[in-house]
């Protein structure tokens, strides 16, 4: 480095092995004034977030600074992967996709207001993170210069464990048997099985175990797509002015029933296959209860351009593409659509699994008096019907017709 006059380097600090390494690593061998940023989404306690910091105290860092983006990362993004159903692969809730880009922008406004040189983050050379903390930073500061000494060093583990270790910096490093990602929008789980295409996770790999085995009936409100009141058993209902609240209860009702539970499979940004487990109670729930009350609400083909779309939010999401203006032009759309998806969702949590019973609303669109399903009819006659039928089949009969099939 030639220029020492600002030596300031922001680092996204978790507290684990790889961001405990890039800390001492910028301190003492590149003389650099470290501030470690721990970002939470949703994932962290308050338990939690003191042992962090504890961590950085260890560490040569200048500051150690938690910023909580939570409610910034639902009304940004995760409401719009209800608003569209988002499930990756119809499978994965996106959990840690979202976060990810929401932790790199965070990082990337305080780097700017600190105003450091440069910004570094413990992704190794594999997986996706990696281009996500890269692009968010390339693309709102592309004057600071990124650091990633895992990556760039390609450290082993056990590597990064001496080199602590011989700086007085000890702590039980042996890796856990899985590794956990915990945000707002679901729990990610990593170990040996998932390294395969047919193992399955045990049971003990996943945070929630089974507690609950009576079924319990919870009652979603939804107020123009967000959910905004939950009511469970005999406990009066209950209204929450902010969704994450309401997600964070659901989530609390749900998880002892050991509900969400699944593994993805997936095409990684760098273009290899990935497979990852996950847990995810309340996103799994939300979203099948919302899709459930837009069928009753939403018109054939709004549904059928929701689903266009949300798969490519989706997808864009997941690549770390939340910069590029198309996205704010689907969530416009998403949220326009979402004007009559208001009502209740009745919902029954069972161990390992849970129903959609059904659902009430002013917007229900079952309630026209025009007929019942396989039942009635009131605004057309039979003779209605065989014309339009006869007027519908034009164009085949006509490529039958001249292709002799």
């Amino acid at each position: 480095m030639t220029d020492t006059s600002n030596n300031k380097v922001v680092l996204a600090f978790s507290g684990g092995l790889d961001t405990s390494y890039c800390a001492q690593y910028l301190a003492q061998e590149k003389g650099m004034e470290v501030y470690a940023v721990a970002v939470n989404t949703g994932g962290f306690s308050d338990e939690e977030l003191k042992q962090i910091a504890q961590r950085a105290e260890q560490l040569n860092v200048v500051d150690f600074k938690v910023l909580d983006c939570t409610n910034q990362y639902y009304e940004e993004c995760v409401k719009y992967l209800i608003f569209g159903n988002i499930l990756r692969n119809q499978t994965y809730p996106l959990s840690v996709s979202a976060e990810r880009m929401f932790q790199a922008l965070a990082v990337a406004n305080y780097t700017q207001e600190l105003g450091a040189k440069y910004v570094a983050h413990g992704s190794t050379g594999a997986g996706n993170d990696q281009v996500r903390f890269d692009l968010a930073f390339q693309i709102i500061m592309p004057e600071v210069e990124i650091i990633t000494p895992i990556r760039d060093l390609q450290l082993s583990r056990e590597a990064e464990i001496d080199y602590l270790k011989a700086n007085g910096i000890h702590d039980d490093w042996e890796k856990a048997a899985y590794s956990i990602n915990q945000g707002l929008w679901g729990t990610s789980v990593g170990g040996k099985e998932t390294l395969t295409s047919h193992q399955p996770l045990p049971e003990e790999a996943y945070p929630s175990q089974l507690q609950q085995t009576e079924p319990l009936q919870v009652t979603l409100v939804f107020a123009q797509g967000e959910l905004k009141g939950l009511q469970w058993g005999n406990e009066a209902a209950q209204t929450y002015h902010n969704p994450v609240d309401a997600i964070n209860q659901l989530n609390k009702l749900a998880a002892p029933y050991a509900i969400g539970r699944d593994v993805h499979v997936g095409d990684t940004i760098i273009g290899i296959k990935g497979r990852v487990g996950f847990e995810a109670a309340a996103p799994l729930i939300i979203i099948k209860g919302h899709h459930t009350l837009e069928k009753h609400t939403l018109t054939k083909w709004q549904q059928y351009w929701k689903e266009q779309l949300g798969n490519w939010y989706g997808m864009l999401l997941h690549e770390g593409q939340y910069l590029d203006p198309v996205m704010r032009n689907i969530e416009h759309f998403l949220a326009d659509t979402q004007t009559t998806v208001s009502g209740q969702v009745f919902v029954q949590l069972h161990p390992y699994r849970f129903e959609i019973a059904g659902i009430a609303s002013d917007h229900d669109l079952m309630q026209a008096k025009f007929g019942h399903y396989g039942e009635m009819n009131r605004e057309w006659s039979g003779d209605d019907v065989k014309g339009f039928t006869k007027i519908l089949g034009n164009a085949h009969k006509i490529y039958h017709s001249v292709n002799k099939v």
